[in-house]
């Protein structure tokens, strides 16, 4: 099946249907599986192909969404993800846990650029207005799979806020679709499963705005509070940026009664390694109280200002945070972003922070 973004709603009824078979699919969970076992049970996981369908991206810088409806009738805890997809092709791809899709349509432009004039294209963001929004997993520069940690899942479905799940793929280079005869299915294998995980997992996702000089290296900081009542415990994290990145660190915070703050590392990377999910360096547990704080070191040798935005000649600095709660559900809060530089930096005397590790925040 072969889509151009002009004729999406000729197909739209087709990729219904497809959904449907798809779901049917997953309510089963048989047609793909494997058994893995643990030390006191067997579980079935199911492998869900989630991926474009058939797309012709026709612009560069094109952000493209899909989304697929959870069975609402059981709980799914997803316990893997299975890339299928090159940075030759896919900049990066997001799966964001919806209450609603973005828009109606089974692919549409779902990037910053977007614009609702453009009659060629359906256009929305990822989640629809006013419903829950999270991010579940995050790939690019040819990351491997990723497996979760026995007992842990990203529980969808049932009593979850997340009853859709969109596929987003960012399509940096288009060379190779230009004369219309190839398509792309770029996507992930979601691992599934039916048997309850007590462990549920979450992703945390630090990140700025702001700008970077010409010809600078820049500081591009956050920093938020852990002001629920929750006993967070982190066990992976993945950094992004774009081609002005050097190195990406993140930390836990925690204050002692004099208001010293003690800095410990969670993760720290060069972002131009594959940009997958890494282990975290502390697995000590978060707390009510405690902070998060991340840096993305930038250096420009460009002659114009470069600011944060959704193309390949912007930037991003962004921190994820994968982590479980044990018998609770996950953050409320899903998002940290500060207002970046040169506005923000951890340096600023209302963050009333102490004790910076600057030299290990920015040093490999």
């Amino acid at each position: 099946m072969h889509i151009r973004l002009e004729n999406f709603h000729m197909v739209a009824s087709a990729l219904a249907i497809l959904s449907v078979a798809l779901l049917a699919r997953l309510a089963n969970g048989l047609s793909e599986s494997s058994s893995s076992s643990s030390s006191d049970h067997t579980t079935t996981v199911g492998r869900f192909p989630f991926l474009m369908p058939k797309v012709i991206p026709y612009k560069k810088e094109l952000y493209l969404c899909t989304p697929v409806k959870v069975d609402d009738t059981k709980s799914y805890y997803i316990v893997g993800f299975e890339p299928n997809a090159t940075m030759a092709t896919a900049h990066h791809m997001l799966l964001y846990g919806c209450g609603a899709p973005g828009s109606q349509s089974a692919v549409w432009n779902c990037g910053e650029m977007a614009k609702s004039d453009d009659v060629k294209e359906e256009t929305g963001s990822p989640c629809g207005a006013g419903s829950s929004s999270q991010i579940i997993y995050a790939w690019a520069r040819d990351a491997p799979k990723l497996e979760l940690q026995d007992g842990v899942g990203f529980k969808v479905g049932l009593d979850s806020p997340i009853k859709y799940i969109v596929l987003q793929v960012h399509y940096a280079n288009i060379d190779k679709f230009k004369d219309g005869t190839t398509s792309d299915d770029s996507g992930i294998f979601l691992h599934y499963t039916l048997k309850q995980m007590n462990k549920r997992a979450g992703v945390l996702l630090l990140g700025t705005g702001g700008s970077i000089p010409p010809h600078q290296v820049e500081y591009m900081e956050t920093v938020c509070n852990i002001s629920e009542n929750k006993t967070i415990h982190p066990f992976a994290y993945r950094t992004h940026t774009h081609s002005l990145g050097r190195v990406v660190s993140g930390y836990q915070i925690k204050i002692d009664q004099q208001g010293q703050n003690h800095w410990t590392r969670l993760g720290k990377r060069d972002p131009l390694t594959p940009q997958m999910f890494y282990p975290v360096e502390s697995t000590a547990p978060i707390r009510k109280g405690d902070r998060l704080a991340a840096r993305c070191t930038m250096e420009s040798n460009r002659s114009t200002v470069t600011n944060i935005g959704a193309t390949n000649n912007d930037e991003m600095c962004n921190f994820y945070l994968m982590y479980y709660v044990e018998n609770d559900e996950p953050l409320q809060m899903k998002y940290c972003f500060s207002s970046g530089p040169p506005y923000f930096y951890w340096k600023n005397k209302d963050t009333e922070l102490n004790n910076i590790p600057d030299y290990d925040a920015s040093h490999l």
